[in-house]
Parts: C-alpha cells; structure tokens; sequence
C-alpha cells in the first residue's frame, strides 16, 4: 500500500490554476508536519510548501504568494492550491513528511505550457 497518492496534476497554460491532493495512509498524518515538494527533469528535488500538524506554512521564495498548502485531518489529505502558474513549475509535484519522510509516492504531474 502506497504512503502518499497524488492528484490533480495536468496540463494548463501560463497563468492557470490547479489544486493538487494527496492522501496519507497510516495513521501519523494528524500529528506531523507535511511538505508538498517538486522535482524537474534533471533537477533535485526542492521543497515547495510545508504545514505543520498545527497549520502553520512556510514556502519556497518561489512561490511568490501564487501558491496555498492547506490541510484535512480528518481526511489525512494535504493540498496545494496553485495560481498564476509560471513554465518554471513544471515538474513532478509530490508530498512526504517533512521530518523523518516515508517512501515517496508515484507523485502528479504538472505541465504549464507557454
């Protein structure tokens, strides 16, 4: 049974939106903190956004103000709510736990063509 699944990638133009989910299995989701991170082709992977168990976020200075981590505990789901999308977010986009991460999930893709 995978950790993390990852939804709601796709394919938008420069200056659309799309709102990512990723549901937990487990148990612990309610009690740790969870990134939402992203890789390029050829890149390492960086740290988008991350919440803690209590709801407080940190970002990327990439983000710019254009992206929004929010969290479900009842549903162990975090999302990523993203606006004006830039050709330079395009990437995997995948969620873990920020301390002591598990396996990584299959991830969502994100195109934004410009």
């Amino acid at each position: 049974q995978r950790q993390f699944v990852e939804s709601g990638g796709g394919l938008v133009q420069a200056g659309g939106s799309l709102r990512l989910s990723c549901t937990a299995s487990g148990g612990s989701f309610s009690f740790r903190s969870v990134g939402w991170y992203r890789q390029a082709p050829g890149k390492q992977r960086e740290l988008v956004a991350r919440i803690t168990k209590d709801g407080k976020t940190n970002y990327a200075e990439f983000d710019k103000g254009r992206f929004t981590i929010s969290r479900d505990n009842a549903r162990s789901t975090v999302y990523l709510q993203m606006n004006n999308l830039e050709p330079e977010d395009t990437a995997g986009y995948y969620c873990n736990y920020f301390i002591n991460p598990g396996a990584w999930g299959q991830g969502t893709q994100v195109t934004v063509s410009s």
